[in-house]
Formats: C-alpha cells, structure tokens, sequence
C-alpha cells in the first residue's frame, strides 16, 4: 500500500470559490486516490486518503475546499467504493459510476492510482461515464446478499453430494449394496445415521466420511430452505407487484430487482432496464448493410432470470403460445421469438420496479406481443 498523503491547504485555489469542480476517485481496499478537475478541464490536485469514516470526511473536505462539488465519479462502487459512494451520496453528491480507463488511453498514459483517478473525474466531465451507481441501502440490497449466501451454499452441497456418491462407489461391498436405490433425500439421510465407531482401516474411514458428508448436505439443504424463504418473503414484502406476475418465481424476481438496484428511477426508461439485462439488438450497420446483432453484454443473471419467465409463459400461459404460433406462421425461429419475448418482458417488469416512468412505455398485455 502506498503512503497516503494527509491533506493539505490546495496548492490552486479558484478566484471564483462557487466554481464547479469534479472529483475522481480510484478506490482500493485500504485508501482511496482523488483527484480534483475544474469543469474546463484542468487538473487541480491529487491526494490518497484512508478508506475510513474520517478517511471520508477528510476527501470531501479537501475537494469542497477547490470550489462547488456536486459530482463524482467513482470506480468500483459495487465493492471497494461502496461505502464511499453511500458517504458521498449523504452529502448530496452525484456519484456516477466509472468503468476502468480504455486500453488505449492506459497504453499512453501508463496507469498509477494518480492517473485513474483524474481519469474517472475527466470520465463524467466528457459525458462518457453516465451510470449513476446503485445505492446498496434497502430491501434490493438484502435480496443480493440472500442471493450470494444461496449461490456459494448451493455450490457448496453440489460438491458434498459427489463426494459423497464418488466415496460410495468405492466404498465397501457390503455397504455399498446396503445404500443401494435409495434416493437422494433417503441416502444422505442412511449416511447421516452411519455407525462409524466399530471398523477400522478404509471400510471404517469410508463411512465416517459418508457420515460427515451426508451431515453436510442435510445442513446446508436446511441453510438453503431458510434462504429460499426469506428471499420470497423479501421480494413479497417490498415487491408485491412482482411475485403475482405470471412466470416470475422469487429467484427471477430477485435476479432483476439486483440488476435495477435500490434506485431504479437511475434507468431513464424501459429500454435502458432491457439493455442492462441484456435483451436490446446492438446496431451493427456499416456502409449499405443495415443490421442488428444479439446483445451478449448486460447483466447475465438478469438474461437468464428473463430467459425462465419466458419458457414458463410458453408452457403455461395461452396468450404467450397463441404469440408463438403466430411468429413461427411468419418464418420466424423459435430462439427468434425467444428474444422478442424475452425483450416485453423485460418492459412489464421495468414498470413494476419503476412505476413513476411507466407513461411512457406503450402497452404489451401479459409480457406478449399484440
């Protein structure tokens, strides 16, 4: 970690004290790089801080004391600027998150805490930085949190249950032929109940693992069900609009309401909620051809959460496979009618996470295409 500078009295200070001034910050684990740009351009000063309380309160003092600070451009604000983003937004600045400096750039520049912080101030004064970060302080931001504890538990127990089965299959005759056809919730339970205080050697080694694993996997199903159920209680609590949705389940509804953040009016509209999840065409023209290409960017869990709400619709709601019929009379491809549906989707949940901005979306009934 680099020596952090104590600041100190600016070595410019504007004639005009009311001059706007940009802040840019690169954060890291321990401190934070700010730099300081005038809204023509010019760099003022630069300075580390601690990534602490007082650390904070130290940044902004400094960058107020070049001129008017209104907005701020930060990386990282999903995790090591997190809590600087929440610091900076209570003292009513703009945060816009800043995506690390193009390549290009870096190749002429070289790159130092220094130089990506006046890079993320000059990324908002040139407009190229326009995403304002979520704010990571309600009821979306525990739904992420349930959602990663589910994601690493579920990881978890896949792996315990082809250790188990993998030791199974090596195991003792005997024993194996004991635990043989049983499902898996009448398995672990069987392996769970072991007696492993009377064999030695492999055979008795094997079903103290069998034992120990089996306990594993009963633990951390039960870790999940208790998750599973406050995600749904969640999501009906604050989102009640969401779980009556045909299609939507509470992992899906999750899923999306992540990708929108605590602060959905952040999304200008509802094709800009259908871009961060990935189902917007790309423009792919050039000279005479004209032409759209799939979007493969986004949030991919969002795509995927869309991608279940469709295949539910298709298998269960009579309007969405009346629109499959009709697209497929057309010439349309199945994926192709996928993507569509995919895509009114992504608009009728847009108005249920952010219904201020709703007007100005035109109507699709139940996700479909009229």
């Amino acid at each position: 970690m680099p020596s952090i500078k104590q600041p100190t009295a600016p070595c410019h200070v504007p004639a005009d004290a009311a001059e706007e001034v940009l802040l840019g910050v690169d954060t890291h684990k321990d401190f934070h790089a700010a730099a300081i740009v005038t809204v023509l351009g010019a760099a003022l000063d630069g300075r580390s801080f601690p990534a602490t309380t007082e650390g904070y309160h130290q940044l902004v003092s400094w960058a107020r004391s070049f001129g008017a600070l209104h907005r701020a451009g930060v990386e990282c604000t999903g995790s090591y600027g997190a809590a600087l983003a929440r610091y900076l937004r209570t003292e009513g600045i703009e945060v816009t998150e800043v995506n690390q400096p193009d390549k290009a750039a870096r190749r002429r520049r070289g790159k130092t805490d220094a130089v990506d912080a006046e890079a993320a101030a000059r990324a908002v004064l040139s407009g190229r930085a326009t995403a304002t970060a979520k704010t990571s302080d309600g009821p979306v931001e525990e739904l992420r949190l349930l959602k990663l504890a589910k994601a690493s538990a579920i990881k978890s127990r896949t792996q315990a249950i082809n250790q188990l089965k993998s030791v199974l299959v090596s195991a003792d005759t005997a024993l194996r032929e004991s635990l043989a056809g049983l499902s898996n919730p009448h398995l672990f339970k069987r392996c769970a109940e072991l007696d492993d205080s009377q064999e030695c050697g492999p055979a008795g080694t094997a079903r103290h693992v069998l034992k120990l694993l089996a306990g594993r996997i009963q633990h951390l199903t039960r870790e999940i069900d208790d998750l599973n159920k406050r995600i749904a209680a969640g999501v009906e609590a604050n989102f009640p609009g969401l779980p009556d949705t045909h299609g939507v389940g509470p992992d899906s509804a999750a899923a999306l309401l992540i990708s929108a953040g605590d602060n959905p009016d952040r999304l200008s509209s509802e094709a800009s909620f259908a871009a961060l999840c990935g189902t917007s065409p790309v423009e792919a023209s050039s000279g005479k051809t004209q032409r759209r290409r799939l979007n493969r960017g986004g949030d991919r869990q969002a795509n995927a959460a869309l991608y279940r709400i469709v295949l539910s619709r298709l298998r269960w709601d009579d309007r969405t496979q009346d629109y499959l019929r009709r697209r497929l009379a057309e010439g349309k491809t199945r994926r192709e009618i996928i993507r569509c549906l995919k895509r009114y989707v992504a608009r009728e949940i847009y108005r249920l996470i952010a219904p201020i901005r709703t007007a100005a979306c035109p109507a699709e009934p139940n996700g479909t295409a009229s």
